[in-house]
């Protein structure tokens, strides 16, 4: 039934607080804006055609609360080679790296809505 999945969306509150932090700080491509019945809308993901893109919302309310426990998940390459760049702009490290098994090393950072970001290094 299901071939893939298209997209995550958010809904913020500054659309372009957020779009700066998800392109600037996390390297994603804007790959479209547009609005949709009063709506300011981005689409960014990984380069120009993603598979799987995320979508921000701009809107006044949020229907999610970031206290509710979702939490979008990235991979990089060096997971310090990410602590050091994010150190170097400023932004928080929500939690500390911890390693639940010898093949995986996480940590979390908090967007500009609060939403939980993990960045996660697989080893070798």
């Amino acid at each position: 039934m299901l071939i893939k999945l298209n997209w995550i969306t958010l809904r913020v509150r500054n659309l372009e607080a957020s779009v700066h932090f998800y392109h600037h700080v996390l390297g994603l491509t804007v790959q479209r804006r547009f609005e949709s019945r009063g709506r300011q809308i981005a689409m960014l993901g990984l380069g120009e055609k993603s598979e799987t893109s995320l979508e921000l919302i701009e809107g006044s309310e949020q229907v999610l609360q970031p206290e509710a426990g979702i939490s979008i998940g990235y991979e990089v390459t060096s997971l310090e080679a990410a602590m050091e760049r994010l150190a170097k702009m400023n932004i928080p490290i929500l939690r500390e790296p911890v390693q639940p098994n010898p093949r995986l090393r996480f940590m979390y950072i908090a967007d500009p809505d609060g939403f939980e970001v993990q960045l996660a290094e697989h080893l070798e």
